[in-house]
């Protein structure tokens, strides 16, 4: 394989990592990687065997796990609700950037806007007799 064959972005969510490589890799034990599956801490990819692969981005939040227990002394479930709080603020930075962009292309469109809902609450802009883009997404159906 060439370099010009190589994907020029990687990946950081592909699970690649074997449990004893991703446990090396964060400095840990096979079996707290398993413990911290258990408690909902991360969440690796399962293998069709149920086997366990974690990605990069996995591998960084186990050290961040190790650096909040050991250098901070927060114990396992302080780290869980800071986790859970991070999640929710990344979350939150995405759908500003969503708002963001469509407010911009509300703010750059000129003429007659015509709004659309699809079936689950998705909310459409864009110009009559185009296709509308998508502009806020709908939530999942119960």
């Amino acid at each position: 394989m060439s370099a010009s064959e190589l994907p020029q972005r990687i990946d950081h969510d592909a699970p690649v990592f074997v449990i004893s490589v991703a446990a090396h890799l964060a400095g840990m034990h096979p079996q707290t990687l398993r413990t911290y599956d258990r408690m909902g801490l991360v969440s690796p990819r399962r293998t069709a065997k149920r086997g366990r692969r974690y990605s990069a981005r996995d591998i960084a939040r186990l050290r961040l796990i190790q650096r909040l227990s050991q250098d901070e002394g927060i114990n396992l479930e302080g780290i869980r609700r800071i986790l859970s709080m991070q999640d929710d603020i990344d979350e939150l930075r995405s759908r500003v950037e969503q708002l963001t962009s469509v407010l911009a292309a509300v703010q750059e469109s000129s003429g007659s806007r015509v709004f659309t809902a699809d079936p689950v609450g998705g909310v459409h802009l864009g110009r009559r007799g185009r296709r509308p883009p998508l502009a806020l997404p709908g939530r999942p159906l119960p």
